[in-house]
């Protein structure tokens, strides 16, 4: 990754984006050292311009930002971070600098999938995910249709509060089907997509 930091007199704007839920969090500057101290120590690192020193994002309000992953433009000019905030990141208390609640629920499937390739590749003793890879595809699939029942029953004869618990419980094991066919949920978004007429 080359950065041209040299276009804007040794600064380049850094963009932070919650990397589970896509909102853009804040906007900073890092130089060279900045850069370097971010990558070293995985935590965002900015280049303060009013108090002319390197500060690390929450090294006073706990608040810190690891990174997951680092994306530079087009013109090698402006960083992506995509990062897990341990907190409100505003130092007004907010969730993000410009206000917005760092709040979408949906994008908690996308964590909830990668967890449950993280059990699949570690296979930790004790977990009910782990004993479904071990029984196999064909219990996995026997699974989701057990779940596919009982949410059609709390759908047609139970609570609102039944039929979620089930349906949830049906999301549930066909993201660990999904995941045993090394398959994902954006699988399942690019199709219908792909079927959605507008």
């Amino acid at each position: 990754m080359k950065i041209d930091f040299e276009k804007m007199g040794g600064l380049i704007p850094a963009i932070i984006q919650d990397s589970a839920t896509s909102k853009v969090l804040m906007l900073g500057f890092m130089n060279e050292e900045a850069y370097a101290k971010t990558k070293e120590t995985g935590m965002v690192t900015f280049f303060s311009r009013t108090k002319n020193r390197l500060w690390t994002k929450g090294e006073t309000s706990g608040n810190f930002l690891k990174v997951v992953q680092m994306l530079v433009d087009c013109d090698n000019d402006t960083l992506l971070i995509k990062a897990i905030p341990a907190g409100p990141v505003c130092h007004t208390g907010k969730d993000t600098c410009f206000g917005e609640k760092n709040q979408e629920d949906v994008m908690f499937l996308k964590f909830l999938q990668d967890f449950i390739e993280q059990r699949r590749q570690e296979m930790p003793e004790g977990s009910y995910t782990t004993s479904l890879f071990n029984k196999g595809v064909n219990r996995m699939a026997q699974k989701v249709g057990e779940e596919a029942v009982e949410t059609v029953i709390e759908a047609t004869n139970g609570t609102e509060e039944g039929f979620i618990y089930e349906a949830s419980d049906l999301v549930y094991h066909l993201i660990v089907l999904l995941t045993s066919k090394g398959l994902r949920l954006e699988d399942l978004a690019r199709e219908l997509k792909k079927r959605h007429k507008g």
